[in-house]
């Protein structure tokens, strides 16, 4: 077989092995009722909230928590991927549909349902943007309003990502206060209140519902010039449910001003503070709320271990076989076709620059919010590893050893199978164990879009404070990229002929 041929065959074969794997990894029989929730507590409390009424009505049911920002839980709802969520009417009409003239709610109502969502009643509460200081930090310097910090300008504020780029945050914010000569920075939610309590900032964006106003003794300042809008909390929902699943549907609408905003900050301080699982709060309040029993399910360490290993282990062993299959073949075509190398090397180099969570995100919109966007994504962030180590070795067998290939006789393909691969062996299997180790660390931003795996205890244990859970994501990730280049050691040795090992 030419070499061509040989080619044209592994590709073949590469298309049909990614087609089916993406195929089996997303496809969905007896899909459930998706919820969703976005990455802070009172969003995860919800979302449980909402699960445990659409089960207690019959459905099957699931929550998909810590999806990000509002975005990416908005655009997936409106794919389909989503089914509900929590969210509040001043992100709606600043943030989300702020291109559109939407007067009032009523309004709202009608444009969500042209695009296919429904829209509950207020949940009962206004979970209303704040800068908050510390109350003696405030004090000391004589800030009670937002129009005060300008008078301030070496402060350091700790700002949401999310509110550093929307326009109900700080864009909108720092030009209505005047207040361009501040400090201002992106930190996670949580660990800006740390920031906080140490001292290493002086002021946060925070939740009017924050379980953590309360605990640090922080101080709200007065929003003078009333920049903010009003962020009452509602349920969106794809307008199919009613055909779907009308039970469910009901039942999550019964949220509908049966929560005020005393009453969860309580829920929030029970997840947060007390370290109580979101799902137990969530199953005494709708007991207490509603007298509907339902179940709540709480995993042991073990128990969360065992399924988040099995989650890393899929996300890692199909994007590597995929990526396996497609890099050796364009590694040779790479090495044997030389006005192919600089365009071959040239994409995955460039595919290996692109950070990690902006390929997520520009991912969920082929592929929507399943695993199969983080399956692209490590697959797509380990061929240039694999890639380039093949090219390098193949181009860089002597000379001398193809001409005595030809002058025995041997085809292109021979010379490929019998002696060149066998010599590259060693520099590929050095690219697969670097690609595995970068694939498995890459991996745990998978739960960011809801995949799983080990990122899934490493982002909750952030949102709670929990050193203990962010240990549970963080050790077995390293321990299996251990375990993994050991195992590539061992194949290494076990492949490699005899003459080739190093002594």
């Amino acid at each position: 077989m030419s070499v061509r041929r040989w080619l044209a065959a592994s590709a073949v074969v590469v298309v049909v092995a990614v087609a089916l794997t993406l195929v089996f990894v997303g496809a969905a029989p007896d899909r459930p009722l998706r919820v969703g929730s976005k990455t802070f507590t009172e969003q995860v409390v919800l979302g449980e909230v909402l699960e445990q009424l659409a089960s207690s009505a019959g459905t099957n049911a699931e929550h998909r928590r810590d999806l990000g920002d509002s975005r990416i839980l908005f655009n997936a709802l409106l794919a389909g991927d989503l089914d509900a969520y929590p969210e509040y009417t001043g992100t709606l009409f600043a943030e989300l549909l702020r291109d559109e003239d939407l007067p009032g709610f009523a309004e709202l109502r009608e444009h969500l349902g042209g695009l296919g969502l429904g829209i509950s009643e207020p949940i009962g509460f206004n979970n209303t943007y704040a800068i908050a200081m510390r109350r003696e930090r405030a004090a000391e310097l004589g800030v009670a309003r937002v129009s005060d910090l300008a008078d301030h300008p070496g402060l350091r504020m700790g700002f949401t990502p999310g509110f550093m780029e929307r326009a109900d945050g700080w864009p909108g914010l720092r030009a209505a206060y005047g207040l361009a000569g501040l400090d201002a920075r992106g930190m996670n939610h949580d660990l800006a209140y740390r920031a906080l309590e140490s001292g290493d900032i002086d002021a946060v964006d925070a939740y009017s519902t924050d379980a953590e106003i309360a605990y640090y003794d922080l101080v709200w300042l007065e929003d003078d010039r009333r920049f903010f809008p009003r962020y009452d909390a509602v349920v969106l929902y794809r307008l199919d449910l009613a055909e779907r699943a009308p039970e469910a549907l009901a039942a999550m609408l019964r949220l509908e001003g049966a929560l005020d905003a005393l009453a969860m900050s309580a829920l929030n301080e029970s997840a947060k503070i007390g370290r109580v699982p979101e799902a137990v709060v969530a199953q005494r309040f709708i007991a207490e709320a509603f007298g509907v029993e339902t179940q709540a399910v709480v995993e042991t360490r073990a128990q969360r271990l065992v399924r988040t290993t099995l989650e890393q282990l899929r996300l890692v062993g199909v994007s590597m076989l995929a990526a396996v299959l497609v890099s050796i073949p364009l590694g040779i075509v790479a090495a044997r076709v030389r006005p192919a190398a600089p365009l071959v090397l040239g994409a995955v180099g460039i595919l290996q620059t692109i950070p990690a969570l902006a390929l997520l995100v520009l991912l969920i919109r082929p592929f929507g919010l399943t695993s199969t966007t983080a399956i692209v994504a490590l697959f797509l962030y380990s061929l240039l590893p694999i890639v380039r180590n093949t090219h390098a070795a193949l181009t860089s067998i002597p000379g001398d050893l193809r001409e005595s290939a030809d002058a025995i006789g041997l085809t292109a393909a021979q010379r490929l199978r019998w002696i060149e691969m066998p010599l590259a062996t060693r520099s590929i299997l050095a690219g697969i164990k670097t690609a595995i180790v970068i694939n498995i660390g890459t991996a745990t931003l998978a739960a960011l879009i809801g995949a799983g795996g080990y990122g899934q205890p490493i982002l909750t244990g952030i949102r709670l404070d929990d050193f203990g859970l962010i240990l549970e994501g963080a050790v077995p990730a390293a321990a299996m990229a251990i375990v993994f280049g050991l195992t590539f050691d061992g194949i290494e040795r076990a492949i490699t002929p005899r003459g080739l090992r190093a002594a």
